[in-house]
This record gives C-alpha cells, structure tokens and sequence, in this order.
C-alpha cells in the first residue's frame, strides 16, 4: 500500500490555533519573549513613516556589511518563504533535488511553478546526515541546520555539492540559532556554480508576523530574482527589522541567545533519553529536537490534554507518524514537559530525571 502524500502546507503554527488556546507551544521554533523590548520600541518608531514608500537601501547595506558582501548580492524578501517562491519562478532547472527531511516549502514552492522534484532522503540511522545528490541536479536545496531533524551539516559537506552548471541553495533560516554561526555559507562567495543562502529574523526575533528575510547570491541571481518580486514587497517596519538586527550589538544579543539555547537544548535532550521508548537521531543543534516513538500521534493529541503542543512529523517526507518535533524551551518548562510526556507514556517510561 503506498503511503499518503505529505501534506507540505502543513506548518507548527497550526497545532497552536483554534483549539490550542492555553497550550504551552513546543510546535513553533520562535524564541519565546520576542521581540525584545528594545526592538518592538524601533518598531513602533516607523509608525510615523509609514505615509512614504519603503526605501530598501539603508536595511539592504546593513545586511550586506553584516555578511561582508556586496550590496547588489543580498536581496530582502517577506521572510524566507518567499524567497523560495521567487527562485521557483526564475528556475529554470530540469533536473532539481529537494534533500528531505526539510522545511517543505522550497518543494511546495517548486511543485506550484510546476517543476518537477527528486525527493533525496537521508537516513535516521545514519544521523541524517549529508550525502550524494544525484549528479545531474542543476539546482539543489537543503537546510542547514535543517528543519526538523535539527541537524547541522558541516560546511565543508554542503559546499562540496556545488558545481559549475548548478544552482545550490542553503535554507539558513536557523543558522543564528548555532553559537558562532559555524558551518555558515553566507560570507562564501568563491565557490563554483551559483550558491544561495537564505536567512530569516522570524526565529530568533520573534518577528514571524512581520515577513522578513533575505538572500544572498550571485548579484545577477539577486537582480533576477528582484524583478520577480512585486513592488515594494517588504515593509518599512520589516526594513528597520532588518536594519536593527544587522547591528553589533544585536548580533552579540542573538549570540548569547543561541549559547542560551544550547543548555536548554542539552537539559531537553537528556531528559528525553532517560525515556525507553523515545528515539533520537544524529545531534540536535538548532531550537528544536526531532523524536521517534511508537503511536506518536496518540501521543501527541493526549499531551494537548496535558496542555503542550509538539510538531506532527508525518508532514515531512522521509518521515512518518512515528516522528515529533519539540521546540527547544527553558528548564522550567521542559521540566513541565517531560513530566507530561511520562504521564501520557505510562509505566514502560518512568517519570525522567533531569540533569543538570
């Protein structure tokens, strides 16, 4: 019998509406407390501008001095999921590889442009970790560190699939999630082929009602995809978004966050392990942790009876029902978590201690 299709509209935000008032959110990877104070005051001070026309070139210079690129190599999108709206428009590929599990908007995307696409699947038992895409792939897209297996793929693997001839796009939506940014592709500008690297400000700044984000590339990529674009796509309270969050002062804010986010993510993961029945898979790094367990969907729907929402993992192809993902919170709440989540698993899961 084959399997349903993946429903790949189907996203976190949904498991917090409607009937999701109350619940503690583990579905949406949004830093919790966000926006900063500081950056809802920025905000609110473009209100008064809001009569003129957005003016892209202070937030566009911001980004690109904050990637050590040139200005006509970044282009600002509504968030990053119109970016991929955009290359699906301007491919012009015969031959496209999605790597999965991932993000599935970029395949959404493809397959609405009416592209064909080539599911690459890595494995759970090999960590999901990176490997050969087919060579005759002209464009390729995956996420790094992807969502949701929360794998961080090192820079030197993702760099060795481009080539002359090929489009390869990164999806960096969480990449300032990881201390240091390492294994970042977005200050790489010599490597062959075309390499584009998206980043979004939804996660870290809590700015996922505001669609903001941006790509880098090759400058005539970036022209190509600014004629596809409507006009004045992106606001003028997102412009100033982009701008504040380029800064040094919050680039070390974001820095601290994702060293923050790094104890809590270890605390989660422990907890987790103490469980019999709970799987994980390669080395979470980003703000969220992919689980495997038996009927994780009744699982699931009785943790909302508990009060928490987690993340379906069957929306993602190469996964299954089997699959959770569980956004990355303090010790307070994961410690309120983990007694709900031995609760609903019984008596094969003794109630697990957390370290320190």
């Amino acid at each position: 019998m084959t399997a349903p299709e993946p429903d790949l509209r189907h996203h976190g935000d949904a498991e917090v509406r409607a009937d999701g008032l109350g619940l503690v959110d583990l579905a949406v990877n949004v830093r919790t407390g966000t926006p900063p104070a500081w950056l809802r005051e920025r905000l609110a001070a473009t209100l008064a501008d809001l009569a003129a026309y957005p003016d892209q070139a202070t937030a566009r210079a911001a980004v690109a001095a904050r990637h050590a690129r040139p200005v006509d190599e970044v282009l600002l999108t509504a968030g990053a999921a119109e970016a991929f709206v955009l290359l699906a428009r301007v491919s012009t590929a015969r031959h496209i590889a999605v790597v999965h599990p991932q993000f599935t908007e970029p395949e959404a995307a493809l397959r609405d442009a009416g592209h064909r696409v080539h599911r690459v699947l890595l494995s759970p038992e090999d960590g999901f970790r990176l490997g050969t895409v087919p060579e005759e792939a002209d464009l390729v897209v995956l996420g790094n560190p992807t969502n949701p297996t929360s794998v961080l793929h090192p820079a030197a693997a993702v760099s060795a699939l481009a080539r002359p001839g090929r489009t390869l796009v990164v999806d960096e939506a969480f990449m300032d999630t990881v201390p240091g940014e390492r294994e970042s592709l977005a200050a790489v500008r010599d490597l062959p082929g075309r390499v584009v690297v998206l980043r979004s400000l939804t996660k870290t700044w809590g700015l996922a009602g505001l669609r903001i984000g941006y790509v880098l590339g090759p400058a005539p990529l970036i022209a190509e995809l600014a004629a596809a674009q409507p006009l004045w796509p992106v606001s003028t309270p997102a412009l100033a978004a982009a701008e504040a969050c380029s800064t040094p002062a919050a680039l070390a804010e974001a820095e601290q966050a994702a060293a923050e986010l790094a104890r809590w993510r270890r605390y989660l993961v422990q907890g987790l392990t103490a469980f019999r029945s709970v799987r994980l898979y390669g080395e979470p790094a980003a703000s969220f942790v992919l689980i495997r367990l038996p009927e994780a969907a009744a699982v699931r729907t009785r943790l909302r009876e508990h009060g928490f929402a987690v993340r379906r993992g069957d929306t993602f192809p190469g996964l299954g029902e089997e699959w959770l993902r569980i956004a990355v919170r303090d010790e307070e709440t994961t410690d309120r978590f983990l007694k709900a989540l031995a609760a609903v698993l019984g008596p094969d899961a003794p109630e697990p201690t957390p370290g320190p």
